[in-house]
């Protein structure tokens, strides 16, 4: 939930408020084991494996209308430019006024004839996020590209269509209050546990990693990503702009985005040097995840270590930069396996979609092989291979140019 208050001063005050899972998950129970050893909750094309049991999940810790809610705050006072002069954390009992989705809340900022209360603070909130962003990319942080996909079923839940996902700008100026939070959070708790505070880190990428890209770049005449810092990377990605075909923009970001290298969760004592902290694609010095402690865990080890460090929970004797660094291991092998659960499961639902059906659509060649080519469909978000020759043979009839 968010909130924002005018100021007499001139300033806004804006709160996150995130569910408060940990009053119901204490340390060591039986609950909380089994949530550390699942980590996270894991989505499929047709349903999702929680990491937490359902009245959790859906009822004692979902935000609801006019409900009164238990939540972990982070609460700013403003400048009008969205610079932060202060920052405060609580345990909060929360009454939202209001359950909106993305498009409804765009909808009531966008209609000029709406001039009530929570219209005018969406809008305020929303002023103030394109603050924040703009100080963002400003600072190198990246614009990349992912396409997801959701499939319509039948009756008996056949998928029978599928569409790409539709973001309004509610989505980012959403977004850009989370990762505020996240990097305050990270901040706080760090400062008093220099030794195990869980933080999430982006390490640059290999160089490398981007050769193949930059010869396609330069076969299509464009020029060359220079990848020396984000915000260099950031700049290049903006050039590579075909005025005949838009998408070729977007394309470009999703192949950089593979060339990446993954975020991984951490203990801050495993790490020598702060520099090493760094998250390259948000270009943050430092940063945590705080707000989903309902299907990440390791949001749930930060809620507790913010609520030690502002005295609200006694210190853990039970955690220690070696058991966080155990955890977080383990947090990261089980977001890359939900990862992978998470794309098979949209290739099966794309197989069983297409299965029998012959349709024709544009795509893109995103790669070659010595045995065939990858494509990519932008309307089903679908990349394959189409091979050139038949498994087995071993002289391949076409020639690579």
């Amino acid at each position: 939930a968010l909130h924002v208050k005018r100021l007499p001063n001139g300033n806004f005050e804006v709160g996150v408020h995130i569910a408060d899972v940990t009053n119901f998950m204490t340390e060591g129970s039986a609950l909380d084991e089994e949530a550390s050893d699942r980590a996270t909750t894991v989505y499929l094309a047709d349903r999702r494996i929680d990491m937490l049991p359902k009245p959790l999940t859906e009822d004692i810790c979902s935000l609801k209308s006019n409900v009164e809610r238990l939540a972990f705050s982070v609460i700013w006072e403003m400048t009008p430019n969205a610079e932060a002069v202060r920052t405060e954390y609580y345990k909060t009992v929360i009454l939202s006024r209001h359950s909106f989705s993305y498009e409804e809340a765009q909808s009531w900022i966008d209609d000029t004839n709406r001039h009530d209360e929570l219209t005018e603070d969406l809008r305020d909130l929303m002023a103030l996020s394109r603050h924040l962003k703009d100080r963002r990319l400003k600072a190198g942080a990246l614009v990349l590209a992912s396409a997801e996909v959701k499939f319509s079923k039948d009756e008996n839940y056949n998928p029978v269509d599928v569409e790409l996902y539709q973001l309004h700008e509610t989505n980012q100026m959403v977004e850009e209050w989370m990762l505020l939070a996240n990097i305050a959070v990270a901040e706080k708790i760090y400062k008093h546990f220099p030794n195990y505070a869980v933080l999430r880190r982006h390490p640059a990428p290999d160089l490398h990693s981007f050769e193949s890209l930059q010869i396609a770049l330069k076969a299509k005449g464009f020029p060359a990503l220079d990848v020396a810092t984000s915000a260099s990377l950031g700049a290049s990605l903006d050039a590579v702009v075909d005025k005949q075909d838009p998408f070729i923009n977007t394309m470009i970001r999703m192949l950089a985005t593979r060339c990446m290298m993954q975020a991984r969760y951490f203990s801050s004592g495993s790490v020598a040097s702060f520099q090493d902290f760094y998250h390259y694609g948000l270009a943050a010095p430092i940063y945590t995840h705080f707000t989903s402690p309902i299907r990440r865990y390791a949001d749930d080890l930060v809620h507790r270590l913010l609520a030690y460090a502002i005295n609200v929970l006694p210190v853990s004797q039970h955690y220690t930069n070696t058991t966080i660094g155990k955890i977080c291991d383990n947090m990261n092998r089980r977001h890359t396996m939900a990862q992978r659960a998470d794309r098979a499961s949209a290739e099966l639902h794309t197989i069983i979609l297409f299965r029998g059906k012959t349709l024709i659509e544009p795509a893109y060649v995103t790669r070659l092989r010595s045995n065939g080519f990858l494509v990519y469909v932008p309307k089903y978000a679908l990349e394959s291979i189409v091979y050139v020759c038949e498994s087995g043979e071993t002289v391949n009839p076409w020639i690579l140019d």
